[in-house]
């Protein structure tokens, strides 16, 4: 029995885990300011993008790079961006505790 839950509890968090995505934006032009610590986020699937193509720019409606988007079930649910300097004003650990939160909401 406890095998069996086990089971299904990771089967669920697996779950859980494949909806939550998050993608980094940014640009060669400002590769000085890049989120070092975005490849050390747990929990989702990570994707990194360059703005250098437009088309990437237009459709995420990027104004600022970096940016860093959630999504959950290929929604966009959380956005943080950078500030005027072009440096991300969120930190590791603020991501981090948001994908936290969404993933532990599901259950």
């Amino acid at each position: 029995m406890k095998v069996c839950i086990a089971l299904l509890l990771s089967v669920i968090s697996l779950t859980a885990l494949a909806q939550v995505k998050v993608i980094h934006f940014n640009a060669g032009w400002n590769e000085a300011n890049d989120v070092e610590w975005f490849d050390k986020l747990s929990d989702a699937g990570k994707k990194s993008l360059n703005i250098d193509d437009t088309e990437i720019q237009k459709k995420y409606a990027i104004a600022i790079v970096p940016t860093i988007i959630v999504f959950d079930d290929g929604e966009e649910v959380k956005r943080f961006q950078a500030d005027l300097s072009f440096k991300l004003v969120a930190t590791r650990d603020d991501v981090q505790e948001y994908i936290d939160e969404l993933i532990i909401s599901k259950f």
